[in-house]
C-alpha cells in the first residue's frame, strides 16, 4: 500500500528496520544519550533557544495538545483559539474541559485567518492564544507571523499545535515568540505514532515550574523535564518509537536540517498540484491558504469518502478521508513520509483510471 495521508506515514527502511528489534532496557546511559540528543536537534528543528527544553510524552499528538493547556494555563488565564477545522475544535473541547476562560475565533472550513479577524481583540485583556499552525482537516495554514504580531502587541502567551506543519513548513519558534510548539512522530518525522513532543521556551518553564499544578499525574511537564534532565522519562516510554526518532532527526541533520526537510515536502506538493491543474482532474482546492503539508480537495462529481474507498480498495493505496460533516465533501493528499514523484504518478494514474471510468 502506498500511503498519501498525514499520519501515520511511509516510513523509511532505517525507522522500520528498529520497529522490528527487540525493544532494549533503556534506564541506561546509552538510552540517555539518545534522548538529549533528540532534544537538541528538536531545539535545533524548531529554531528553539538555547534554554528552551523538550519533553516526550508516550500519546498521540492529542495528548500533547491536552499536556499543554493543562500545564501551562488556568482559570485566571483568558484566552483566544482559532477554530476552523477538527483540530481547533479539539482545543476549544479542551479548554472548555479543564475550565480555561476562552474566546473562540470561529473561521468558516478553508478560510485563512485575516487582520480584520484579529482586530476585536486588541487591547481585551487576553492573556494566551492557542492555534494550529496547519488546520490539518481543512489544509489551511495560518499566517504564524500575522499571529506573532498580535501577541507581541498584546502580551499573549502562545501555544501553537505545529503537529502537521513541523519540517514542512518553515517555522522559527524564538522569532515567533512561542511559548509552546507540539508535534508528533508520525508526521513528518515519519516514524510509528505514540510519542508527542513539546518544545517549551523559557516562557513555559516559568508557568509550568511557577504558575500552575498539574492535576494529572502522567501528564505533569514537571516530571517530564525533571527527568530529561538525565535524558529519561517518568514513565516507561514508547522506547522504539524514541528510537525512530532519533534515527529521523540524524537522517535530516545530515541531509541538511530542517530547510532541507521543508523543501523536499514543498517540491512534492507542487509537483502534486501542478499535475491536478495538468489533466484538470474535477477536485477544487478547498484552502485559501496551503501547508506543504497536505493538499485537501473537494471532488465536484462524487463523495469524498467514497473516492477514499475506491482508491484504498481498488488501487492499493491510501488517501486522507475526513470526518463529521467533512466526510463527503473534503478528502486529503500528503507530501510527508518517504514518498515520491513517481508515487504521486501512480495516484493520478488511479485518478484518471477512475474519470475514464465515469466515477469522477
Amino acid at each position: 500500500m502506498l500511503n498519501f495521508t498525514v499520519g501515520p506515514v511511509q516510513s523509511k527502511e532505517s525507522v522500520l528496520a528498529i520497529g522490528s528489534e527487540q525493544v532494549p532496557y533503556f534506564r541506561t546511559s546509552e538510552f540517555s544519550g539518545l534522548m538529549l540528543e533528540n532534544e537538541c536537534l528538536m531545539k535545533k528543528f524548531a529554531n528553539a533557544t538555547d534554554d528552551s527544553r523538550v519533553a516526550f510524552l508516550t500519546c498521540s499528538g492529542s495528548g500533547g495538545m491536552e499536556a499543554a493547556i493543562m500545564n501551562s494555563l488556568n482559570k485566571s488565564d483568558k484566552a483566544l483559539v482559532v477554530n476552523g477545522g477538527s483540530f481547533g475544535e479539539r482545543f476549544v473541547e479542551l479548554l472548555s474541559l479543564h475550565g480555561i476562560p476562552f474566546t473562540e475565533i470561529k473561521l468558516e472550513h478553508g478560510k485563512a485567518l485575516k487582520p480584520e479577524d484579529l482586530a476585536p481583540y486588541e487591547n481585551k485583556g487576553y492573556t494566551s492564544f492557542l492555534v494550529q499552525k496547519h488546520e490539518t482537516s481543512t489544509g489551511v495554514h495560518y499566517d504564524i507571523n500575522l499571529i506573532s504580531d498580535f501577541c507581541k502587541r498584546n502580551n499573549l502567551f502562545l501555544i501553537v499545535d505545529a503537529i502537521s506543519s513541523f519540517l514542512c513548513d518553515p517555522f522559527d519558534m524564538a522569532a515567533t515568540n512561542t511559548g509552546i510548539m507540539i508535534t508528533g512522530s508520525q508526521k513528518a518525522l515519519a516514524c510509528a505514532p505514540g510519542i508527542a513532543m513539546l518544545v517549551l521556551a523559557p516562557s513555559a518553564l516559568k508557568r509550568i515550574s511557577e504558575e500552575n499544578k498539574c492535576c494529572c499525574q502522567y501528564l505533569d511537564l514537571k516530571l517530564a523535564l525533571k527527568n530529561m534532565e538525565r535524558g529519561q522519562t517518568p514513565w516507561t516510554p514508547a522506547v522504539s518509537i524514541l528510537r525512530q526518532i532519533n534515527v529521523r532527526l540524524r537522517e535530516i541533520e545530515a541531509m541538511g536540517g530542517a530547510y532541507t526537510e521543508v523543501a523536499r515536502c514543498a517540491e512534492l506538493a507542487k509537483y502534486f498540484r501542478d499535475k491536478l491543474v495538468e489533466y484538470k482532474l474535477p477536485f477544487e482546492i478547498v484552502s485559501e491558504s496551503l501547508s506543504n503539508a497536505v493538499t485537501p480537495l473537494h471532488p465536484t462529481t462524487q463523495s469524498a469518502y467514497e473516492i477514499f474507498l475506491k482508491i484504498k480498495d481498488d488501487y492499493g493505496m491510501w488517501i486522507c478521508p475526513n470526518g463529521g460533516d467533512m466526510k463527503d465533501t473534503i478528502f486529503r493528499v500528503g507530501h510527508i513520509g518517504y514518498l515520491h514523484k513517481d508515487d504521486y504518478d501512480k495516484l493520478i494514474d488511479a485518478f484518471l483510471d477512475l474519470r475514464e471510468k465515469k466515477f469522477i
